[in-house]
């Protein structure tokens, strides 16, 4: 069991903070904060399905990765930025129920470099089912290099 803690300050703010900008849009909503942890759900609506009436695998990877960065906010300073560098995802089997729902955790929580995992699981009623599993290397960055950087190319 982790005995490390979050402040209830810093988990309400990234609870808040999670649904922004396109994953607000995507319909993702945080539902528990903890250090090194975070968990989010989706209520799947017809337009996250794709031409066969499964759940589309853009929508599950944007949640695993969205997901896993907000367990990576949990285990750095409020000073950093979480950006993922890469990520691996492999679909176990469609995900064709009510709602999803992401399980993500920090499994090395460094200094810069994080490496975390998501999965997502299909539920309809009280059943669940693990529908894919990915694996991030997320950079935690200062704030301030972000806004430098952001007015410059990638070279």
């Amino acid at each position: 069991m982790n005995t490390l803690k979050l402040s209830k300050e810093r988990a309400a703010f990234l609870a808040r903070d999670f649904s922004r900008g396109f994953i607000a849009y995507c319909g993702f909503v945080a539902e528990a904060v903890e250090w090194g942890a975070f968990r989010s759900s989706l209520a799947i609506r017809p337009e996250h399905r794709q031409q066969d009436g499964f759940v589309h695998a853009g929508v599950m990877a944007a949640m695993a990765d969205h997901t896993a960065g907000y367990a990576g906010f949990t285990v750095v300073s409020e000073s950093h930025q979480i950006l993922t560098i890469e990520f691996k995802i492999n679909f176990l089997c469609p995900a064709r129920g009510e709602q999803l729902i992401c399980r993500s955790s920090v499994l090395r929580p460094g200094r810069q470099i994080l490496v975390a995992e998501s999965k997502i699981f299909d539920q309809t009623g009280d059943s669940e089912k693990l529908t894919a599993k990915a694996q991030m290397t997320l950079m935690a960055v200062h704030q301030e290099k972000l806004r430098v950087s952001a007015s410059s190319d990638c070279t």
